[in-house]
């Protein structure tokens, strides 16, 4: 299996830490958030996993060489232009290992949620792609049938929405940034242009069995983006939660 960690955004939310470093190479645990990403997709048997780069590019980099990794680790060098999740995606796609499909994750997510579970619902199902989801409070919204497949979006502060599958019934769920996409869906995605992944999931739904996997509310995850939510998770786990 591949994976790819998005670790390309300038970490904004989290200055003044990354006035001087990547949001990547931010501590926790005593460890860089890069190092926690990695090591946990090489603990579910990842053989190649690429990493995308843009704030701070050369520090990533520079890392990553100087780091042994049981899985092969490759970098995608957006220093020019930031292609955003979807764009990032494409680029990366010749360093891929051809025909297996790839697990995504962004390089600011903590969790507790069992990744093989999830792999394994994917491949169960026979999904186009996975989207790992959960009940929580956010402005953003992805909108799910009774078959979880993905159906709509909306943003309950801009009162935004895009419905592309019409359904009576829908349930409300966050992403939560980790998802899994076989590689022929990425020919579909059009030319390498800065764009939302979300965004091409929405387009790609009409046709393609885009679902939705409910990890429920119990499991942790944090989305340590901001030195606060980067505290939290880090006094979260040192309560042995």
């Amino acid at each position: 299996m591949n994976a790819m960690i998005f670790a390309a955004g300038l970490g904004t939310r989290l200055k003044p830490l990354t006035n001087q470093l990547p949001k990547a190479l931010a501590p926790f645990q005593g460890k860089p958030l890069l190092w926690h990403a990695i090591r946990e997709l090489e603990g579910i048997g990842v053989e190649r996993i690429v990493v995308n780069v843009h704030h701070f590019s050369e520090k990533i980099i520079q890392y990553v060489q100087a780091n042994t990794w049981q899985s092969e680790v490759l970098i995608s060098d957006e220093s020019d232009l930031l292609l955003e999740t979807g764009g990032g995606l494409l680029k990366a796609q010749s360093l891929f290992i051809p025909n297996k499909p790839i697990i995504i994750r962004n390089v600011d997510i903590v969790t507790s949620t069992n990744l093989e579970s999830f792999i394994y619902s994917h491949r169960k199902n026979k999904n186009d792609a996975t989207l790992m989801v959960k009940s929580r409070n956010t402005s953003r919204y992805l909108c799910f049938n009774d078959e979880m497949q993905l159906c709509a979006w909306k943003n309950i502060k801009t009162n935004e929405q895009i419905e592309v599958i019409k359904a009576e019934n829908k349930v409300d769920l966050a992403f939560s940034g980790i998802h899994i996409i076989e590689p022929g869906l990425l020919n579909e995605m059009g030319e390498i242009r800065p764009f939302s992944i979300i965004e091409a999931y929405l387009k790609l739904a009409k046709n393609h069995q885009i679902k939705g996997y409910d990890v429920g509310k119990d499991e942790a995850w944090f989305d340590v983006g901001t030195i606060e939510k980067l505290e939290e998770a880090e006094q979260y786990y040192k309560s042995g939660k």
